[in-house]
């Protein structure tokens, strides 16, 4: 292998343990944001109208495509700073921001005045928890703007390969929304925590990110020249992701429009479940895939083919890792919901209904964090169509799946539509991926993939048994009883884990965490 890409492997070494660190620490804050919420409102109905609050934010963030600006704008400027043509590149920042930050701050207004047509989409039966919705939904609203301008500032500095700041945002984000459902819930009751999701919006995710990208350069000017051709190209880039069905919006929108038809909770155990899982996804996915995606971006402007598929494929392989610790969740799933929720509001019946809802999303888990690095190939060549149309396909024919999960198994049916789904996508999506890159890697990756499957297949039936004979000796209902049962059951998985897979020949639970080690201490010493 060339001495670029030894460095290319560093770098994404770097990066992604600086990610993973943020990833992990914004898992950890967003739960404690969720234990502070299932304790202030547990799995009531006020829980369930914060909760849906959100749905207008979604749509609103969808439509701007505020999740994708990190994928649509990365490939756009970092195309400029191989040309070392950074000064054109700032001036596609700007004309961006002020192009499309206008037009969010119309639609904005718009969607403050619409609110109560666009939350009576929900099926509240119930006149004061529909007005609740509302309230708290203007309130939350404008925090999109300042996750668009803060997004694109992040932007700038993924492409310059500083990751320091941008990994703040969530952190601050998530801290926002605790400290205004601690401070202000004792007057406002759920409201509090929606007024700091604002203020978390506007510290996290832009006055930070003001500073980030100043340390990169930033160069910022009001400019509407719509007549630019990195403007036409980037609203090309990103109009299929506007119209198209992503994995993440209908996740977030589905799970709050079909739950609010079910019995009151159901929205918020969706809600907990997600979060539990959105851990596991985090830890393996999300942050390998932001942390690979500039670089992948650089190797395709480069057309460096072969090496964006080894990328890819071995970043895919450490992803694929989330299904036997997501059979352990399934295993614990009771233990792991009491020990992290029930206190205060959140009582024994929400930690079995919750639990419940878990088993169901974790088998979507590896689907979620599949999809976050096999969607970056597409958008790093700057295809942002074909993965839209056939995400969308896959989410509406996902809807009869949730129709009648809903009318046959309740509020778990809809857990698993969403699991279903997320599965759907992501596997269509990396086989069209091998085919349209040319790539005969999918055999190799699909042989894997059933080793990783049959491993914890075994694991989960072992696992279960030793959980069964543990309830006996042990109280699951009690703090130290589901404590013990986690750490025993968690120590024989660890330790089966790495025997099996050494004899399986799945040297990636013991090799993909120790080379960005390694890594670390290699550029320590070069430098």
């Amino acid at each position: 292998m060339s001495e670029g890409s030894h460095s290319i492997r560093r770098k994404v070494g770097l990066a992604s343990l600086i990610m993973m660190t943020s990833v992990f620490l914004s898992r950890i804050i967003g739960l404690a944001r969720e234990m502070v919420i299932a304790y202030i409102g547990g799995t009531g109905g006020d829980v369930d109208a914060y909760q849906v609050a959100f749905m207008v934010p979604e749509i609103l963030n969808h439509i701007l495509a505020s999740g994708f600006l990190s994928i649509t704008f990365i490939p756009i400027f970092a195309g400029y700073l191989v040309r070392n043509e950074d000064e054109a590149g700032w001036r596609v920042f700007s004309l961006v921001i002020t192009c499309f930050g206008t037009l969010l701050l119309i639609l904005t207004a718009l969607a403050m005045i619409y609110t109560p047509e666009l939350i009576g989409l929900a099926g509240f039966r119930s006149q004061q928890l529909n007005a609740s919705a509302v309230r708290m939904a203007r309130i939350i609203i404008p925090a999109q703007f300042f996750f668009f301008v803060g997004g694109i500032m992040m932007a700038v500095q993924f492409a310059k390969e500083k990751f320091l700041i941008p990994a703040l945002a969530p952190l601050v984000y998530n801290a926002g929304i605790i400290a205004g459902g601690v401070i202000l819930s004792p007057w406002l009751g759920m409201e509090g925590f929606s007024w700091g999701v604002l203020g978390g919006a506007v510290l996290g995710n832009f006055v930070i990110q003001i500073f980030g990208a100043r340390n990169v350069g930033m160069r910022f000017r009001i400019c509407f020249q719509f007549r630019h051709p990195d403007l036409k190209k980037y609203i090309l880039l990103t109009l299929p992701l506007m119209l198209g069905l992503t994995m993440t919006f209908s996740t977030e929108l589905f799970y709050r429009l079909f739950g609010s038809y079910l019995p009151p909770g159901s929205v918020s155990s969706l809600n907990y479940s997600l979060r539990i899982m959105y851990v596991l996804v985090g830890i393996f996915g999300q942050a390998a895939g932001v942390a690979s995606y500039p670089f992948l971006a650089r190797l395709l402007a480069e057309n460096r083919i072969r090496e964006t598929t080894l990328l890819l494929d071995n970043t895919l392989r450490f992803i694929l890792l989330v299904i036997p610790f997501s059979v352990l969740l399934i295993v614990l799933r009771y233990e792991v919901v009491l020990l992290i929720f029930q206190r205060g509001r959140f009582d024994a019946a929400a930690t079995s209904m919750t639990s419940e809802v878990l088993a169901f999303i974790l088998l979507g888990t590896v689907g979620f964090a599949a999809q976050t690095v096999v969607s970056r190939g597409y958008y790093a060549s700057q295809n942002t169509l074909l993965p839209a149309v056939f995400g969308t396909i896959a989410v509406v024919a996902s809807i009869p799946v949730y129709i009648l999960g809903m009318k046959w198994m309740g509020v778990t049916g809809v857990a698993l539509g969403l699991s279903i789904s997320a599965v759907f996508q992501a596997g269509l999506l990396y086989i069209l991926w091998n085919r349209r890159i040319g790539s005969r890697e999918g055999g190799k990756m699909a042989v894997y993939l059933l080793k990783i499957v049959l491993l914890s297949l075994a694991l989960g039936a072992i696992l279960q048994g030793f959980h069964q004979a543990l309830a006996v000796w042990l109280d699951i209902t009690s703090l130290g009883g589901s404590l013990g049962v986690v750490l025993l059951t968690g120590i024989l998985f660890l330790i089966l884990l790495i025997s099996s897979s050494r004899f399986l020949g799945i040297e990636e639970v013991k090799n993909l965490l120790t080379r960005v080690v390694l890594s670390l201490k290699k550029r320590f010493v070069a430098s």
